[in-house]
């Protein structure tokens, strides 16, 4: 899975929502659904304006979780 950490950032540098709001101009619902870290999807645009903000990379704003693999005799044991 991929995690935003976003907050993690803002918490450093002691940002609230609406001061992220209005450094990037990004929607106010964008970025308090990266900040809890409940996006589906996020555009390039929108990584860029973070990582400039946060003087940060890609790799640190995203990371990938690896999560705890299930196999198919538990899959079916889960259905039941």
């Amino acid at each position: 899975m991929i995690k935003c950490n976003l907050s993690t950032y803002m918490g450093r540098e002691r940002k609230k929502i609406q001061d992220v709001v209005n450094e990037t101009g990004l929607a106010r619902n964008t970025v308090g659904n990266l900040y809890r870290d409940k996006a589906t999807r996020i555009d390039y645009d929108t990584i860029d304006k973070l990582c400039r903000m946060f003087h940060i990379g890609v790799g640190e704003l995203l990371e990938y979780v690896e999560t705890e693999k299930v196999s198919p005799a538990q899959n079916e044991e889960q259905a039941q």
